[in-house]
């Protein structure tokens, strides 16, 4: 019997525990267009630094004066790779309207699992097999706290020409709605 009850009381816990993350992280609608985590939206950019696959320093602050897509992914993030074609796409038909996808790799073997990744894989972009053709750096959990944490991959902000963090996706999100909240932006 008393079994049962530490079993119960546990199941409560857990469930009360599960709801008020969801609370604390949940992504709300602001605007209508898409979503909006009041914990970051408005916030400036943080100052960051990372290493690209050459060990050059990248400051995301290089990139002020365009919209940027930060997509935090991995390579064995089946999500991430339905996602990748889009964000292609999107650096095709956006990039010469000041705007740029940088991605940030989180895989914790870093260089050794992204850099062959990048070399060998090709993704379907309207037909055509195309390699990533946007910035890829190589991510930290220091990183990912200077955007307020992430609970998944993918997890993207869309930052302003200004520097704001305008929008978080936290998951996948449709090819649509990313498309929206770029062009609401250039």
């Amino acid at each position: 019997m008393k079994k049962i009850v530490i079993i119960v009381i546990t199941v409560i816990a857990l469930i009360g525990i599960t709801i008020y993350a969801d609370r604390a992280t949940r992504v709300s609608s602001a605007g209508g267009s898409h979503p909006v985590d009041a914990n970051v939206a408005g916030k400036t950019e943080p100052q960051l630094t990372l290493k690209d696959l050459n060990g050059k320093d990248v400051n995301l602050a290089d990139y002020k004066g365009k919209v940027v897509f930060v997509n935090f992914w991995a390579t064995w993030c089946d999500p991430c790779r339905i996602e990748i074609p889009w964000l292609i796409a999107m650096q095709n038909q956006y990039g010469p309207k000041g705007f740029t996808v940088l991605g940030i790799a989180m895989d914790e073997e870093g260089k050794s699992a992204v850099a062959p990744f990048l070399d060998k894989e090709r993704f379907d972009v309207d037909g055509q097999k195309l390699p990533m053709n946007y910035p890829i750096l190589l991510g930290t959990d220091e990183a990912a706290d200077k955007f307020g944490g992430i609970l998944g991959y993918p997890s993207s902000f869309l930052i302003s020409r200004d520097g704001k963090i305008v929008t978080k996706f936290q998951g996948l999100k449709s090819e649509d709605e990313l498309h929206k909240a770029v062009e609401s932006l250039l």
